[in-house]
């Protein structure tokens, strides 16, 4: 599976340690993130990740690009609600296209450790049967 990591920066030691913890999981697909999120988790945990722009700059738009074409299966983006992001026309579209595509989407830890045990268990393998382009929304 195709699995985009998000995080805004006060979340990004958040998404380090959900990385390390289930890195036993991750190291099985292909991880794909944003700019210095990814190169976060590479560093400190050896996954191997493929790095867009940072969010501000297009990552999340890039992302959003995988998901309009059919390239993407989950999305974990641990969002910081407290804090503005000058970006967050970009957040929105983002999440949108997740909602669009029938992507799952989590956005806090609580869901990201929901959604990995699903992955781990093989409830997404439904995603390999069919073209998402044929559920109805």
């Amino acid at each position: 599976m195709n699995i985009a990591l998000v995080a805004h920066d006060k979340k990004k030691e958040a998404i380090i340690k959900f990385a390390l913890s289930y890195k036993h999981i991750l190291t099985k697909h292909q991880l794909f993130a944003t700019g210095t999120t990814g190169k976060k988790i590479s560093e400190s945990t050896g996954l191997d990740v493929f790095r867009f722009q940072s969010g501000p700059l297009g990552g999340d738009q890039q992302i959003g690009a995988k998901i309009a074409d059919n390239e993407m299966d989950l999305v974990i983006f641990f969002r910081d609600p407290l804090t503005a992001q000058p970006h967050e026309p970009d957040i929105s579209a983002l999440m949108r296209l997740c909602d669009v595509h029938q992507i799952p989407l989590v956005t806090n830890l609580a869901g990201a450790e929901i959604l990995i045990r699903a992955l781990e268990a093989g409830f997404f393998e439904w995603r390999n049967l069919i073209n998402r382009n044929d559920i109805e929304g």
